[in-house]
């Protein structure tokens, strides 16, 4: 019988009734990701994992976590594993310390199985930069369309039951959007929720700990065990007491406020999409909970994806100046000076996209050009934040698609005239507000389409994870796709 892709909740059950124990299920994930046909492994932690799944033999009732196998974007450290981000520059890097989120999950006994492919230094929402190729979409065995990313390895092995829970990092949309292309449950909790210790920096003040489940539930228990204050390591954690998410979770949305933005489902190209974002509404409605067509300033959504790639490229172009081929990298062993050594491993190691977004971030941050583009992108985030507060002040929740398109082609290709370039940069960018203003987001599966999932995305005020999980547990109850995998519907 198979085991692993069942959720946490399930495993935990079957784990303390000892039917299995956490060495069968490492033996069986470790059998399915040596199988596994999509690219989303950099390492694989067999020995790793199979020792630690041995010494784990008495179950801990009251530990969810308690032998739960789990996979990790390779841009976490890993201490005496191999961590690459992706990127040739690192392809020999082996940290000698744990991330705080990685220390948490070892402390709660859950083990790590693999290390997952991710766009190159977390930048990029293709899934198709890092230095192994791309990683594609399980869904689709033709191979022809994207698992999306940054966090494409952990979404995609997520996607096919390999495991139940999947580490991710979101600072535009990295979890959310990949989750809507594999049927997951994708959340990217409140900034500072997860301590960032130990998560390679992209952008700072848009970085999130985000990880990726196949059900409501599993996704509050997750960060229930992760979550919390860590200012020895990190000083931007909260101090906020962690809520008891779980237990908390009932559905109850009654007299629920939720908003839908018009500007943004009139950008969506493809009708089953708002045909879904329909039926929840619905849904939401029979439950007692008050929906209303909101607008919001088109000229505000427009500026999210301008607003992001300037602030993010100038942050990674100053957090990523230590990988210079002297401290970190590509080293040929011909060069002639520090200058040399420098110019040599920047060039050949990295991507064509990584570099342009470095070129980017560094004209922005030119003293001449700060004025007109990285301070005035921070005063345009600035209002765009505001507005979305304006929006949460009389709402619970916002509820939107998490994209325009089901199905996103690896090629490139795009036979669609009916939208604008307007249109595509609104509706594919929207969810980076949720990292301009730190809010807590959630995607999740709301429908399918000739077998192609697509979702829906939810926000909420900060730290009110606990709202965001029960509206999300009100439309999985209805919807059904609790625990959908592309190797076998639902399980």
């Amino acid at each position: 019988m198979k085991y692993i892709n069942k959720t946490i909740e399930e495993l935990h059950d079957l784990l303390v009734a000892k039917v299995v124990t956490p060495l069968d299920l490492v033996k069986e994930a470790i059998e399915e990701l040596k199988k596994e046909e999509t690219n989303a492994i950099e390492t694989l932690c067999e020995k790793e994992a199979l020792e630690f799944a041995s010494t784990l033999v008495e179950p801990e009732v009251d530990n969810l976590l308690w032998g739960i196998p789990y996979v990790c974007k390779d841009n976490f450290s890993t201490k005496d594993i191999l961590t690459t981000a992706s990127s040739n520059i690192l392809h020999d890097y082996i940290p000698c310390f744990d991330a705080t989120v990685i220390k948490k999950l070892k402390e709660k006994k859950a083990v790590l199985l693999c290390k997952t492919t991710l766009d190159e230094l977390a930048m990029g929402g293709t899934g198709t930069t890092g230095h192994k190729g791309i990683t594609y979409n399980p869904y689709d065995p033709t191979h022809s369309y994207k698992m999306g990313g940054s966090s494409c390895g952990s979404a995609s092995l997520i996607a096919q039951g390999i495991s139940p829970l999947g580490l991710g990092s979101d600072t535009g949309d990295s979890v959310r959007k990949p989750a809507s292309y594999g049927a997951l449950v994708g959340l990217k909790p409140t900034w500072g929720r997860i301590s960032r210790f130990g998560l390679f920096p992209f952008a700072p003040s848009m970085d999130h700990v985000a990880y990726f489940t196949r059900s409501v539930k599993d996704s509050a228990i997750v960060l229930e065990n992760i979550a919390g204050e860590d200012l020895y390591f990190d000083a931007t954690s909260s101090t906020k007491p962690v809520d008891n998410y779980y237990s908390k979770i009932d559905g109850n949305i009654k007299g629920k406020k939720i908003a839908l933005i018009k500007e943004i489902n009139e950008c969506v190209k493809d009708q089953p999409i708002l045909d879904g974002i329909e039926k929840c509404k619905k849904i939401l409605e029979d439950k007692g909970a008050i929906v209303e067509v909101i607008s919001y300033p088109r000229n505000l959504l427009a500026a999210v994806y301008p607003v992001y790639m300037i602030i993010s490229c100038a942050e990674a172009t100053s957090n990523n100046a230590n990988l210079d081929g002297i401290k970190f990298g590509l080293r040929e062993g011909n060069e002639k000076s520090y200058q040399e050594v420098m110019m040599n491993a920047r060039t050949k190691g990295f991507c064509e996209l990584i570099r342009r977004r470095f070129v980017i971030g560094s004209y922005s941050l030119f003293k001449d050009n700060q004025e007109e583009l990285f301070i005035r992108a921070q005063k345009i985030r600035h209002l765009i934040v505001d507005k979305y507060n304006e929006v949460l002040s009389s709402f619970d929740a916002v509820l939107t698609p998490c994209g325009g398109i089901i199905r996103n082609p690896i090629d490139g290709k795009d036979d669609d005239a009916s939208r604008t370039e307007v249109d595509k940069m609104i509706i594919e960018n929207h969810m980076g507000i949720g990292n301009f203003g730190g809010f807590p987001s959630l995607s999740l599966p709301i429908g399918f389409d000739n077998g192609f999932p697509f979702g829906g995305n939810l926000t909420s005020k900060p730290f009110d994870e606990v709202t965001l999980f029960n509206i999300a547990y009100a439309l999985e109850n209805e919807l059904g796709y609790k625990n959908v995998t592309a190797k076998g519907g639902q399980n």
